[in-house]
């Protein structure tokens, strides 16, 4: 019984090394990487010197630094609260259609996925600049005079932002509701409550994990999308992930990047912890 024993533990155990020599190497070993870099000088020509420091952290608290990251910030919730406004609607009426319109709709969802989104935000350029699709339809239609010169401007990250992270917001809803269990919100209705008192009290409570999943999918990657803001906003619009690019491939400060990454992985750490202790009293709300 013994040897069996050890037999199992020791197949156990090689088949969750593969799984843990993968986690230190290419996820605990870069984080502590980055984390040790940002403490480091950079030379004065190339690369870093092993002289401790905090400057690289008190320089983000310098104006440029710090409006940066405000301005990120600012994005983040506004791409996360259009995206839950719009995408929550889509993934609860999506599943409450039939097999075979649920189907159509899923595959209309996903088609996105199959191409490249850097093609996808080129085609926003077309729709979004001077005298583009956009400004055409509108004149045709006489409800603007002139051009909107909508590309390159804050609204146009915007835009781009919630159309590359609306599908992760419908997939999360889409999934909350469809596993819902409705016989509850037909008893509050037998019982009298409105459509609106039953969704608010019963339905939205219900599905409020998959809503949070969905702002958490939004929002942390939204931190980061610097690419969007390059192809749709130009130089007027500058997020953190701008930022580290231009220390790591301009102006080579890598520890500076890796102070900056720190933060940003320190935020984003915030709202996960944030979304367990969220979904942990709402389980231990239904237990009781």
């Amino acid at each position: 019984m013994k040897n069996r024993g050890k037999k199992k533990n020791f197949a156990n155990a090689a088949f969750l090394a593969p799984m843990y020599i993968f986690t230190v190497v290419f996820l605990l070993g870069p984080l502590i990487y980055m984390l040790i870099l940002s403490f480091m000088t950079r030379a004065e020509v190339w690369g870093v010197v092993n002289v401790f420091t905090w400057k690289n952290y008190t320089k983000i608290f310098e104006p440029i630094y710090l409006n940066t990251f405000l301005q990120s910030l600012k994005l983040a919730f506004s791409t996360t609260a259009l995206v839950a406004l719009i995408g929550y609607p889509f993934g609860y009426f999506m599943a409450k259609l039939s097999p075979k319109g649920r189907g159509l709709m899923m595959m209309l969802v996903m088609i996105p996925f199959w191409t490249s989104s850097l093609i996808r935000l080129y085609g926003w350029i077309i729709i979004l600049r001077a005298n583009g699709v956009l400004d055409k339809t509108l004149m045709f239609l006489n409800i603007t005079d002139s051009s909107l010169k909508i590309l390159y401007t804050y609204p146009a990250v915007l835009v781009g932002m919630v159309y590359a992270l609306l599908p992760f917001m419908i997939l999360s809803a889409y999934s909350s509701v469809e596993k819902m269990d409705w016989t509850l919100v037909e008893a509050a209705r037998d019982l009298g409550a409105s459509k609106a008192y039953a969704f608010f009290t019963i339905t939205l409570k219900l599905t409020l994990p998959g809503l949070l999943t969905g702002v958490i999918l939004t929002f942390i990657p939204s931190m980061g999308l610097f690419f969007v803001a390059d192809i749709l906003g130009g130089n007027k619009i500058v997020l953190i992930g701008n930022v580290i690019q231009e220390q790591l491939m301009k102006v080579h400060d890598w520890p500076f990047a890796a102070a900056l990454s720190v933060v940003l992985l320190i935020m984003t750490s915030i709202m996960i912890w944030l979304y367990r202790k969220i979904t942990k009293v709402k389980d231990l709300e239904g237990v009781v």
